[in-house]
Order: structure tokens, then C-alpha cells, then sequence
């Protein structure tokens, strides 16, 4: 594309990576203990406020980056860490346990040396899930989620051993559409001083519509991986607020705060991938959500094989840039 965003097809050579086939089956066959008893639970003060004027307190999963023994570490130079934001299922499975998407994430990460904050944005504002509430009658929006992620960046740049310089935001689906929201370039211009600016963001099959109506440009790097078949997100609404934040790189947010450059935006889209090609259950409908494409008709979720590996390998070399 003349836009300078890249569109790669499945049948492209799998790239050269770490990231080893069906390594999410691998993880909850036996790492998924190892990561539960590592996380540590945390209190993460969102930028949000409850009735009283206090911060809402929300519940953060943190998994500092093991040492080789397998030990929590704080090394003098300090590490990358990743806010990972959920979908709109929340970031638990039915047990109550961190999802395997959450626990696969996490595991590789830590593989590679980043410290991980998986960010729970429902459970303290009395919410289980969204994916079944319309849009526009939920009580939890965009605009309170991108608060919850930048309490979350602070909160990591305060942490022993975080190099602040490095942090990463990492979502899925509606957690997706927060990363849009949060690294927003005016939006990030006008942020409070103690929210550090993150060195870049990725965004899996995100809802674009609320980016592209507001007419923002990303101000910090951005990685987008779309399903083609998509029909919850569709893939061509983030295709077209990709061109035209790249046509504008030149524009500059200045209204208020500090000027934040605008920065690129790649794009993957994968033939034929539905939404949640990343994960491993089979593709189905969902009769249940009444939001997508074709409303009242339900959308269609579940992985794809060759879409799930090409996307971790992009992630790989996407995340190679800032290790």
C-alpha cells in the first residue's frame, strides 16, 4: 500500500521465531500453574474516579520477568513491561482463573524478558463481561478503560526494576480498542505528568469506528493485526484509520499538554481469520452478541491455525524492536 502499511497473506513463508507452534496448548498443559503461582495481585488506582472523587481501585494480575532460577529479579538497568487489556469478556476463564489467552501472553513475555500487568477493568465497577450489552448502553466505555490504562502505565513506571522508557500496551478485541483510545496522540499531549508515554502499542482485531470518527492519529508506533473474515470489528474500518494516520505522520497534536508526534501504523490483515484467530477453540457463532456487522445476527469467533502462528511471529519481530 502506498500508505506504507503492510498486508501479508497466509501463504507467506512462516517466519523464522520463538515463538514454537500451538505454544498456548504447551503453556496450559503445564506453565499455566507455574504463572498462577508467580502472579502476585495487585491494587492498581485507575485516573478514574468513583462517586466520592476517590481513584477506582482496580485488580491488576503482575508478573515481574523471571531470572533464570525461575526468581523475581529487579536488574540495575531495568526491564520492558507490557500492560496486557482484555477483551470484552474480561481477562477470566469460567473458573475464575486468569484466561489461557491472558497465561500464553504472559508466559512468552516473561520468555523474552518483559514484566507483565494484566489489567482488570470490570470486576471492582461490578461487571463480568460486555460482549453482550449494546453499544452505548454499557457502563463501562472507552473513555473509562483508556483512564484504567493510563493508571496502569503509571503504576508500572513505578515499579523497582521497570525501565519506564520501555513500556508496552498489548490488547485484544475491546482491549484493543482501548490501546487506540490511550496512545491517541492529543489525547496523549494532554495526559497528567506522571503517566509515562509508552514506547508502543499492539492491537488485535481492535474496534476502529470511535478512532476513525475522531479524526485522531496514533502517537506512538502501532501494530494492528486484523482478521479479514472478521465480522464483530471488521478489519477494513481499522484499514482506513491506518491510511489516514499514515497520510498525516506530519500532523501534530497541540491542543494543550506537550506536542506528540505522530507516529506509523502497520497493518496484518489475515485471509480469511475470524475474530480471536489468535486463539484455539474452534471458529462459532455467537448468537449472544448483539453488536457487529450484521446486527442481531451474531458474530462469528474462534482461531486459525496458520492466522494464530504468522500473528505471533509478526508480534515477535514487532516486539525485537524495543529489546
Amino acid at each position: 500500500m502506498d500508505t506504507g502499511m503492510r498486508c501479508r497473506g497466509l501463504m507467506a513463508k512462516a517466519l523464522r521465531t520463538a515463538w514454537a507452534p500451538g505454544f498456548l496448548a504447551a503453556v496450559l498443559l503445564g506453565a499455566a500453574l507455574n504463572l498462577h503461582a508467580q502472579t502476585q495481585r495487585v491494587m492498581v488506582p485507575s485516573l478514574d474516579r468513583d462517586a466520592s472523587g476517590n481513584p477506582v481501585m482496580l485488580i491488576g494480575h503482575w508478573s515481574p520477568a523471571p531470572t533464570a532460577n525461575g526468581e523475581s529479579a529487579y536488574p540495575a538497568q531495568g526491564r520492558g513491561a507490557m500492560l496486557l487489556l482484555h477483551g470484552c469478556s474480561g481477562p477470566y476463564d469460567a473458573s475464575g482463573r486468569l484466561g489461557s489467552r491472558m497465561v500464553g501472553y504472559t508466559e512468552e513475555l516473561h520468555r523474552r524478558g518483559w514484566s507483565v500487568l494484566v489489567l482488570d477493568s470490570l470486576t471492582t465497577r461490578g461487571e463480568r463481561e460486555l460482549c453482550t450489552q449494546r453499544l452505548g448502553t454499557r457502563k463501562v466505555t472507552q473513555v473509562h478503560r483508556r483512564l484504567d490504562a493510563w493508571g496502569g502505565l503509571s503504576w508500572l513506571a513505578r515499579q523497582p526494576g521497570v525501565d519506564a522508557k520501555r513500556l508496552g500496551l498489548l490488547g485484544w478485541s475491546n482491549g484493543g480498542s482501548t490501546v487506540l483510545a490511550t496512545i491517541e496522540a492529543e489525547g496523549l499531549s494532554r495526559r497528567p505528568s506522571d503517566v509515562p508515554l509508552p514506547a508502543f502499542a499492539v492491537a488485535y482485531y481492535p474496534g476502529c469506528a470511535e478512532a476513525l470518527q475522531g479524526g485522531g492519529v496514533a502517537g506512538v508506533p502501532v501494530l494492528l493485526q486484523l482478521g479479514q473474515a472478521d465480522d464483530w470489528t471488521p478489519a477494513q474500518t481499522c484499514v482506513n484509520w491506518a491510511q489516514r494516520g499514515n497520510a498525516g505522520r506530519s500532523e501534530r497534536a497541540t491542543s494543550g499538554g506537550t506536542p506528540v508526534p505522530a507516529h506509523g501504523i502497520e497493518v496484518v490483515v489475515y485471509p480469511g481469520a475470524h475474530h480471536g484467530f489468535d486463539g484455539e477453540g474452534p471458529v462459532r457463532l455467537r448468537r449472544d452478541v448483539p453488536n457487529g456487522v450484521n446486527r442481531g445476527q451474531g458474530v462469528h469467533v474462534g482461531g486459525d491455525p496458520q492466522a494464530r502462528q504468522e500473528s505471533l511471529n509478526r508480534l515477535t519481530q514487532w516486539l525485537a524492536r524495543y529489546e
